[in-house]
């Protein structure tokens, strides 16, 4: 089983990163993203209460885990650009089947 994994993110300004991110450390993508050298704000420090590491999910075709109902209605609370898609990325863990993920950073309307 292969240990680092691939992700493409795109920043606000629309530069393309890749990020790799070891599966045997129980990372979640926020983690990994600042780990790479992103600016995360990621006020909250993972716990799905800001919605400032909101990402859009450009890949559509990935195992995703289920959104939970808090990270649902933080979404739904918070002033996220683009809802279609969103999702915060400290609630998505890397597992080795996210290997060439694409996402874009999330943006908010409001801090």
């Amino acid at each position: 089983m292969k240990d680092t994994i691939t992700i493409y993110v795109t920043d606000l300004n629309g530069a393309e990163h890749i990020i790799h991110a070891p599966t045997d450390m129980n990372l979640n993508l926020m983690e990994a993203m600042r780990v790479n050298g992103l600016s995360v704000k990621a006020t909250c420090g993972g716990m799905a209460l800001c919605a400032t590491c909101n990402v859009v999910i450009e890949s559509r075709d990935y195992p995703l885990p289920e959104m939970s109902e808090e990270e649902e209605a933080m979404l739904d609370e918070a002033f996220v650009l683009d809802i279609e898609g969103s999702r915060l990325s400290c609630q998505i863990p890397i597992k080795p089947e996210l290997d060439g993920l694409r996402v874009k950073m999330g943006e908010l309307t409001a801090d």
